[in-house]
């Protein structure tokens, strides 16, 4: 089965037209680490009154789902190294990883106090100085680790 994802320039507008949209309803930014965060803190105490970004949490949540199901089912491919290792038999191995990768990814963002999402996309776009080095981190860092993967691997 062929990848297919939006292309970059129908991708990239929406994703503009999202943020634009979340400064003008809610005057706020657009991020996944807030709705994350709402999400786990109602939950914790045992509501189900969430703001936007526990909406947008699920959202995010529930459109990957259903685009998985409607797509087959998760297709794993596309991973580099992870895939090419765990290809064919020990395929169920690379969920797991993928989860594990996605938590520490959320709790390092928590820390950090905001995600690539809100950093890169709301926080540039707002010139925030802290955005801006923030993304710049983001970006060298992951250029980084592919080399050193690359190199290793």
């Amino acid at each position: 089965m062929e990848h297919t994802q939006l292309p970059w320039f129908v991708a990239g507008p929406v994703l503009g037209l999202c943020v634009v949209a979340c400064r003008a309803l809610f005057d706020a930014r657009l991020g996944v680490t807030g709705g994350f965060s709402e999400l786990v803190g109602k939950l914790a105490r045992r509501s189900l009154s969430f703001d936007w970004r526990g909406w947008f949490a699920i959202g995010v949540l529930l459109g990957g789902t259903v685009f998985a199901l409607a797509a087959g089912g998760p297709d794993f491919h596309g991973y580099g190294w992870l895939t090419r290792s765990f290809d064919g038999g020990a395929r169920w191995v690379i969920a797991p990883v993928l989860v594990v990768a996605g938590a520490l990814i959320g709790w390092g963002a928590k820390a950090a106090g905001g995600c690539t999402s809100g950093n890169g996309l709301s926080g540039n776009s707002l010139v925030s100085p802290a955005s801006l080095a923030a993304t710049a981190t983001f970006f060298g860092t992951a250029i980084a680790v592919s080399f050193l993967i690359e190199a290793v691997v």
